[in-house]
């Protein structure tokens, strides 16, 4: 017998027993505590794991599978050209508008794929940081001076992060470099303007199908939204005909899985009494789109998992990226939750105390500011109103741009993600250059403002 392993198992028997034992079911705030972990849970199931993460892991797999290792170290390696791979990086969120978890499992195909870690890590962060619709929303509603540092300093963070990270790990990166100048060229399946348009597809299924509501009831953004699921179900089809023309998929069975999504579709239209699609954008989520949707992924799901070819290798990295990524993320919400509740509501971390600690322009309200918002959960487009709350309530304007490029590209949930990917060292440096980055550029823009 281990007498060090049984001592360990004794101490957290120990540990957990005396959790239990004490635990302050009687207090009023741990009770709310524990409804907002289990509600904002619940939320976030809803509202981001079918629409937002199971796209993302199907173009995870995707890239593990249809995209070269060659070719990623040759845009993404640690000795591409710097200017190309930091600049595609950067502004990747122009494109994928995705929040802090829905980005893991794209950095995690790129990660496994080679790409090198400085322009990685300035994917992960600009994939949620440098968001266009989020920074209007922010120049709108908290000032068109905040909104342009937002879009600046994220733009810059990402670089400078990517770069410190390179240098920090050169040793490590010129390692992965040169292994990779001894890989072999990957013979190329499809030409690349076939891969273009197979991601361009689900790219376009991820983005649409997350197209938040606008502020405003007309122009451009708003007629987007109010058909955005018919432009979801465009790309949707056009993804069916492309698996169709170039994996070797049989008709019938997409269209099977066609016809099952739009009955589902129509049942649960008819259950809701709302309109086909019109209404569907609006106050009928998440049961009006969720449902078509699973029924869709599901039936896709069906066809892959039984395929002895590139197709089902594709099923089966998704299905990796899923297990090793979802437990994490719905334990780090769940936590996330206790301590700071959802949106617009208190967990442990009573909201009068950030409030109050992020007046002014000093260093600990910009550090503070940094440090909750790194840790807190922003879903896309929630940060502004949040801001607005803490603004109106006394934030500094250095702690709120602080708050604005520390919060969106990182969450406690994540951080727990990227710890599986790339390490417990690799993932304090790269948070704490966040923070840091994010003090930094609060307290010059709070000194300016």
């Amino acid at each position: 017998m281990d007498w060090k392993v049984e001592w360990k198992r004794l101490l957290w028997g120990v540990v957990v027993f005396a959790a239990c034992f004490a635990m302050p079911v009687d207090w009023p705030r741990f009770s709310r505590s524990v409804f907002e972990a289990l509600a904002l849970t619940k939320w976030y199931a809803q509202e981001h794991v079918l629409l937002c993460l199971i796209p993302a892991f199907f173009i995870a797999g995707a890239i593990s599978v249809f995209v070269s290792q060659a070719s990623v170290m040759k845009y993404l390696g640690p000795r591409a050209s710097k200017p190309l791979a930091y600049g595609v990086a950067s502004v990747s969120g122009t494109i994928l508008a995705v929040c802090s978890c829905t980005v893991l499992p794209l950095f995690a195909g790129i990660w496994r794929m080679g790409a090198g870690l400085g322009p990685a890590s300035a994917f992960l962060y600009a994939g949620p940081a440098v968001n266009v619709l989020a920074i209007i929303l922010t120049a709108r509603i908290l000032g068109a001076e905040i909104g342009i540092a937002r879009a600046v300093g994220a733009i810059v963070f990402s670089v400078v992060i990517g770069l410190a990270m390179h240098l920090i790990y050169r040793k490590e990166e010129t390692a992965k470099a040169d292994a990779a100048m001894a890989m072999p060229e990957a013979q190329v399946e499809r030409p690349l303007w076939q891969n273009i348009v197979y991601f361009g597809a689900m790219v376009g299924i991820l983005v649409f199908a997350n197209w938040g509501r606008p502020r405003d009831a007309e122009g451009l953004w708003h007629a987007i939204w109010a058909t955005k699921w018919l432009i979801t179900g465009g790309f949707a089809v056009g993804l069916a005909v492309i698996l169709i023309a170039w994996f070797g998929i049989r008709w019938w069975k997409l269209a099977l899985v066609v016809a099952a999504t739009v009955v589902a579709w129509g049942v649960t239209a008819a259950v809701l009494n709302v309109a086909v699609p019109a209404e569907l954008s609006a106050e009928h989520l998440p049961w009006a789109a969720m449902v078509p949707f699973a029924v869709a992924v599901v039936g896709l799901s069906i066809i892959l998992a039984g395929r002895k070819d590139a197709s089902g290798e594709w099923f089966t990295q998704s299905w990796t990226f899923t297990k090793q990524i979802t437990p994490l993320l719905l334990f780090g919400v769940l936590v996330a939750g206790f301590l700071l509740g959802r949106p617009g509501e208190e967990g442990m971390i009573p909201n009068a105390w950030v409030a109050g600690l992020v007046g002014g322009n000093s260093l600990w309200a910009n550090l503070f500011a940094s440090v909750v918002g790194a840790f807190m959960y922003f879903a896309t487009l929630t940060e502004v109103p949040i801001l607005k709350g803490l603004m109106d309530s006394g934030m500094g304007k250095g702690p709120a741009l602080a708050m604005l490029l520390a919060g969106p590209a990182l969450s406690l949930p994540s951080m727990l993600v990227i710890r599986s990917i790339m390490g417990t060292q690799k993932t304090i440096v790269f948070v704490s250059l966040v923070i840091v980055m994010a003090t930094i550029s609060g307290m010059i823009f709070g000194a300016l403002s």
